[in-house]
């Protein structure tokens, strides 16, 4: 694995970049929190599957920047940065959870470098029509979000004490959030090398604090700044049925608003099943 700076303006992002060499460029956006040292398949299976796989803290988490009052679609100016950076004119991207929306902004924005796209699952926009956003939600991540509706200080106060919680024991989020999960989710937990990595990217996002945490928060409470209707490239939505993070209803809705997009709901799955699939949704962005 390659790790480096790219400069943005006066930010740095941290990057990371692993598998084949040659490969396929692929971006993997994590997710909420989280950081670009998340789980991914190992090396060896990425050079199978000829990808070379680039991940990057987003503005807040771990080695990047902070960038106040970023919106989703300020993801798109990130990951082109560090494309021209790294010289790829062309590429494709996966988003699992909170990196889903960031995802989606990439494929709007930047149509002319992004080959396909995929969501795995994602959140649907707070003001999504005909949709009950906290419907199958768990009141404790529920109340994150609410919060951010009610004010920022709240939420601040809060979140804060979690991060730092977190950053002086990163085990005790995997262990909160244990108490939110659903029956696939639990299942899925009793790997330890699965819960190494999640404790491992807890701990490397929040190392300086909440803001990246906080700022993604917030920037899904506002407006994307970009229209779902204006995505060209193929986009494909994963999600586990019994998700109580972001509830599968959130892929249906945003199926039923992107061109040329298609839905996967997994039956036997929830969400952090989100890592046992991404190599076969690699398999289909490297096509």
């Amino acid at each position: 694995m390659t790790r480096f700076e790219v400069g943005v303006g006066d930010r740095v992002l941290a990057v990371q970049v692993s598998g084949a060499a040659d490969g396929r460029p692929v971006f993997l956006l994590h997710g909420t929190p989280g950081s670009g040292s998340g789980p991914r398949p190992r090396s060896s299976v990425l050079y199978r599957q000829g990808i070379r796989l680039i991940s990057y803290d987003r503005p807040g988490y771990g080695g990047s920047t902070r960038l106040p009052n970023r919106r989703v679609v300020d993801a798109a100016a990130d990951v082109r940065a560090i494309a021209d950076g790294m010289d790829i004119k062309r590429f494709a991207l996966v988003g699992r959870s909170g990196g889903g929306p960031h995802a989606l902004a990439c494929a709007a924005v930047l149509p002319h470098r992004v080959d396909r796209a995929a969501v795995l699952v994602g959140l649907a926009p707070w003001d999504a029509a005909d949709l009950n956003w906290y419907e199958g939600m768990a009141d404790q991540n529920a109340s994150k979000h609410i919060a951010a509706d009610q004010g920022t200080v709240e939420m601040m106060h809060d979140l804060r004490a979690l991060a730092e919680q977190t950053a002086a024991d990163p085990k005790s989020l995997l262990e909160e959030l244990r108490t939110q999960m659903s029956a696939p989710d639990l299942r899925f937990m009793q790997s330890v090398l699965y819960r190494r990595l999640l404790v491992k990217s807890y701990a490397e996002a929040l190392r300086d604090g909440p803001y990246g945490w906080l700022d993604d928060i917030l920037a899904f409470r506002r407006d994307w700044g970009f229209a779902l209707d204006t995505i060209v490239p193929p986009v494909r939505l994963w999600h586990g049925a019994h998700d109580t993070f972001s509830p599968a209803s959130h892929s249906r809705w945003l199926a039923q608003r992107i061109p040329r997009s298609e839905v996967h709901v997994q039956h036997d799955a929830a969400h952090f099943g989100a890592m046992e699939v991404l190599p076969r949704i690699l398999t289909w962005l490297a096509a």
